[in-house]
């Protein structure tokens, strides 16, 4: 059996909104989400925030009272990689291009959905923290930290077996061919190999496992099979 395993961690969503009314209504919302929600109405103290919170997300309105959410997000946000959108009651075309242009995620304006909101900030969320494993029988493959485990204990591999079960993972219900394998292998190292070579490969990473996950498809290459 396969299963598609999504990390799941409570967000920190740094909100600055100087309209009360707003604020209090999209932080209860986040909060209905599990989100946690910090709120400030001025960059003042959305600085004071940056330095003492590791912030996941950032909704800022654009005209603040004490200066510009532009400003605020190309001086202090960008550069810790926090992705962003704006909230804010401009819509004029230049506004919109500028916040995107300067690397924003998006761009809403108000009046908005807040229900719209959520689901942008989630996909938003979802594209830049996703973390999956495949999971067949007792062996999981954190394909985007390319770790391998059996029964949640780190299994050793070399680089090149990595990449070669990685491979397979990538394909599953599908024949890898051998050729395909000694084609990866010589562009991964630059080496050529042979057809032994795929196999004696193939061996130590069945022994590693300690399991019959990898199929062969006899005269043709090889197969994980997800049920």
């Amino acid at each position: 059996m396969i299963k598609y395993i999504y990390e799941v961690t409570i967000m920190k969503v740094l909100l600055v909104e100087d309209n009360e009314l707003i604020a209090k209504g999209l932080k209860y919302s986040l909060e209905q989400k599990e989100y946690q929600v910090i709120h400030t109405s001025y960059i003042s103290e959305t600085l004071e925030i940056l330095k003492s919170e590791s912030i996941d997300f950032a909704i800022l309105d654009i005209a603040l009272p004490d200066g510009n959410g532009f400003e605020l997000y190309k001086d202090n946000i960008k550069s810790k990689n926090i992705p962003t959108i704006f909230l804010t009651a401009k819509d004029e075309e230049d506004d919109i291009v500028k916040g995107l242009e300067i690397g924003a995620e998006d761009y809403i304006t108000k009046p908005f959905s807040t229900k719209e909101l959520i689901v942008r900030i989630n996909k938003i969320i979802l594209r830049q923290k996703k973390n999956t494993i495949i999971q067949i029988e007792n062996i999981s493959f954190d394909m985007d930290k390319m770790v391998v485990y059996k029964d949640k204990k780190e299994i050793e591999l070399t680089s090149l077996e990595l990449k070669i079960l990685h491979l397979l993972f990538l394909n599953l219900n599908k024949v890898v061919t051998r050729n395909d394998i000694i084609d990866k292998i010589w562009e991964w190292t630059g080496n050529d190999v042979n057809d032994n070579t795929v196999t004696v490969y193939l061996k130590r990473i069945r022994e590693k496992l300690g399991t019959d996950i990898i199929v062969t498809v006899k005269g043709i290459g090889y197969r994980i099979d997800k049920i």
